[in-house]
């Protein structure tokens, strides 16, 4: 199956560059944390790797550790390493918009519940392509991809399932989304404040 051919929420490009409370780019922590993974990396696509593999790697998924924190500004996902898909999302964007490239958040709804990814969009290349930075564990195998062709998030939609690709690229994320993240006091409560589903400005992508 094709990837989903992502639509941007915003007209405005520099959205997907920009810095705000939850996509904290401009903050300390983010900043050294990007020129650290700059060092190693030569060009955009090499440090857009190295991001996504330091997300995924080194922030644990709190449900797979059992961490009750609930955090959602990318400065704190990295400070305190932890956090659900949605808030390694923040953080992942926040690293790559560090370092100019653009990057948006997006969604897919998987057996009722909405996961949350990054799409990115390297210079030169005309295509968003979508990372999933969730955190691997057995059967779960999220890699780095820098075109759509061949990318690898940790679940794909199935036919017939009702499970649905959201074609809306966001620059923020979405009201029902961060109003959970903000209200719940812990992650169980976060569990039962987050959408079921979300609008999806440029229409569903079912696949």
């Amino acid at each position: 199956m094709s990837p989903p051919d992502l639509r941007p929420a915003s007209p405005d490009p520099s959205a997907y560059l920009a810095a705000d409370d939850v996509i904290d780019h401009t903050h300390p922590l983010v900043r050294e944390t990007a020129a650290r993974l700059r060092a190693g990396a030569g060009t955009p696509e090499a440090y857009a790797r190295a991001a996504f593999a330091f997300v995924r790697d080194t922030v644990p998924h709190s449900a797979d550790t059992g961490d009750d924190r609930v955090t959602w500004r990318a400065s704190d996902v990295l400070e305190q390493r932890t956090g659900i898909c949605y808030a390694k999302c923040h953080a992942l964007a926040a690293l790559l918009r560090a370092d100019g490239i653009p990057a948006g958040l997006c969604y897919q709804r998987l057996d009722g519940t909405v996961h949350g990814l990054v799409a990115l969009r390297l210079p030169g290349l005309p295509h968003w392509a979508r990372q999933d930075p969730r955190g691997n564990k057995p059967g779960v195998d999220a890699r780095f991809s820098p075109v759509p062709e061949t990318e690898r998030p940790a679940w794909t939609v199935r036919p017939g399932s009702g499970d649905t690709d959201y074609l809306t690229l966001y620059a923020t994320p979405p009201p029902p989304v961060l109003d959970a993240l903000r209200k719940a006091a812990d992650r169980e409560e976060l569990f039962r404040l987050l959408p079921s589903e979300l609008p999806d400005a440029t229409g569903p992508g079912p696949r």
